[in-house]
């Protein structure tokens, strides 16, 4: 069997894969949520870097916009500013 990985045996590739089948679906959900939790973080923290000159709120709405769509994010764009007074 070759395995999913390339540093992984295929020994230890079935061992996770039958952790993963008899696992329950609250552990899985919960996996998946972690997972999903961690690529936002990871991505948020990717374009901090990238533009630094940015404030939080600009980077929040440009992450609303790359992973939502424009249109979401000029709604979102648009009831802050009406929060604000704007």
């Amino acid at each position: 069997m070759r395995t999913q990985s390339m540093d992984t045996s295929p020994e230890a590739e079935r061992v996770h894969i039958n952790l993963i089948r008899k696992a329950s679906p609250a552990k899985l959900f919960g996996l998946v949520r972690s997972l999903s939790q961690t690529l936002i973080e990871m991505n948020r923290q990717n374009l901090r870097r990238l533009h630094s000159e940015m404030s939080e709120e600009e980077l929040a709405l440009m992450f609303v916009e790359l992973n939502y769509g424009k249109e979401l994010a000029d709604h979102v764009r648009t009831d802050l500013k009406r929060r604000k007074g704007e």
